[in-house]
């Protein structure tokens, strides 16, 4: 049945991303024969534990433990190394415990389609046929780089994956584009010290976010030093010699900004380009994403796709949740799809972080609905001695409360720790835990968690 060039396997996973390797681990248990291929041996695990949410939030940790006296580029250095040394040990823990399995194989190499169920991996003599009936592609996405002129072919440009491999600290940064990944790496870079510009287009930050909480994080990364220009449009880079030369157009007069590194962070696309999915009859979105359905099949009903690759949420807990849908049709009652997800948190990981759930105020009134707002600077929560004792009392807590029902249906948490108390307000939202439910609960003190015990009942409108 098999030979050294032509495998066959029960199913094939393509990426070795949360989703993927979370269904390969759940279908090798069930006694399927798996094969994964991943392109490179350095993201066994996916995105996230190499280039992703672990490195970069390990070097927030980092950065915000840098003392005045400390020598900037010794310290980075010294953090990056921490950070190769931990995503070292994942991406080998991630390939042991999958391909360890008896039934399970990992193959490394680009993965093109030949036909709707045949893949093949490498070159010449070193290729490889895998064929299976059930197909799972899980490729992830890959930065953006606009069309501004000089700004592709510029020696200054830096991707957020090489940033986080350098162990050269910059000495100025400009970031072009204030959204999440751009904010992170801009918060992380100045704590390093790192002289850090961000070049946004909108006229403001977080415009999805309400302008008075846009406002408060704003303010944080400025008055931590980050040069921070909205309403700026890049026309062009330019070499300058150690330096690249960034034009943008602002209120109609053209400005220039030197640095010795420049990230793209306008977003990511789906990565798709390798595939050949032409070859096996799967359709995409004008952007390049695999088009599914909800329970992520797409158009060749035994192929699905998980993860950024299906040009949904781009989140790591998003790509595990497709794993669970896949897995409900493969091994399951398949009733699970999309819809079943409600109330999924975000969180920026600026410092202090930004995290969301549900409706923005905005969001709430332009939908006509009869709402109460519970809002208070975490400087000012009494009940929340934490901020005091970690000494960050920045930042801000807001609710929004359907007036009817008491029902919470959403909050913005700028404070210490929101990254955990959004887990708490998104269940709540779920299961229909009211604001007053959670208002009066017992928490443990000190905690951040508390602060509910008094924010929710501050109400401001």
């Amino acid at each position: 049945m098999e030979t050294a060039t032509n495998l066959t396997a029960d199913v094939l996973v393509i990426g070795f991303g949360k989703g993927g390797k979370t269904a390969a681990h759940a279908l090798t248990d069930a006694g399927k024969r798996v094969i994964l291929v991943e392109q490179s041996e350095n993201m066994y695990g996916g995105t996230c534990p190499n280039v992703g949410c672990v490195p970069t939030k390990m070097l927030v940790h980092y950065s915000n433990a840098k003392r005045l006296e400390d020598d900037a580029q010794e310290f980075f250095a010294n953090s990056v190394a921490g950070v190769r040394r931990l995503t070292s040990a994942f991406r080998a823990g991630n390939f042991a415990s999958l391909d360890g399995k008896d039934t399970a194989t990992v193959i490394t190499g680009t993965a093109r389609f030949v036909d709707a169920n045949t893949v093949t991996v490498g070159e010449g003599d070193d290729r490889i046929t895998v064929t299976a009936p059930t197909i799972l592609i899980n490729t992830g996405s890959e930065p953006i780089v606009p069309n501004i002129p000089g700004l592709a072919e510029s020696s200054h440009l830096v991707s957020s994956t090489d940033l986080i491999q350098k162990d050269h600290l910059p000495r100025d940064l400009v970031i072009v584009g204030g959204g999440y990944l751009g904010l992170e790496f801009a918060a992380i870079y100045q704590h390093f010290g790192t002289q850090v510009t961000v070049l946004e287009a909108a006229d403001r930050l977080l415009g999805r976010e309400d302008a008075d909480i846009a406002a408060v994080a704003s303010g944080i990364l400025v008055g931590d030093g980050i040069r921070i220009i909205t309403g700026a449009s890049v026309v062009g880079v330019r070499e300058n010699g150690r330096t690249a030369a960034i034009d943008y157009e602002k209120d109609g007069r053209m400005h220039t900004v030197e640095a010795e590194s420049v990230l793209s962070a306008i977003g990511r696309r789906p990565a798709t380009a390798e595939l050949n999915l032409g070859a096996a009859g799967v359709t995409t979105s004008p952007r390049g994403a695999i088009q599914v359905d909800e329970h992520l099949r797409t158009n060749q009903p035994h192929i699905f796709a998980l993860g950024d690759v299906n040009g949904g949420p781009q989140f790591t807990y998003v790509a595990l949740d497709d794993a669970r849908i896949v897995l409900d049709q493969l091994l399951g009652d398949g009733i699970r799809t999309t819809a079943d997800r409600v109330a999924v948190p975000h969180t920026l990981f600026i410092t202090p972080p930004l995290a969301t759930v549900g409706l923005t105020e905005a969001d709430a009134r332009a939908q006509g609905l009869h709402i109460t707002v519970a809002r208070e600077n975490v400087a000012d929560i009494i009940a929340m001695p934490r901020a005091y004792t970690v000494e960050e009392t920045r930042g801000v807590m807001k609710f929004i409360i359907d007036a009817d029902t008491d029902l919470i249906l959403g909050a913005a948490l700028l404070s210490i720790d929101s990254q955990e108390l959004i887990n708490t307000v998104a269940l709540a939202i779920r299961y229909g835990v009211t604001a007053t439910q959670l208002r009066t609960s017992i928490y443990t003190h000190p905690s951040s968690t508390e602060a509910f015990n008094e924010v929710l009942g501050k109400v401001i409108g």
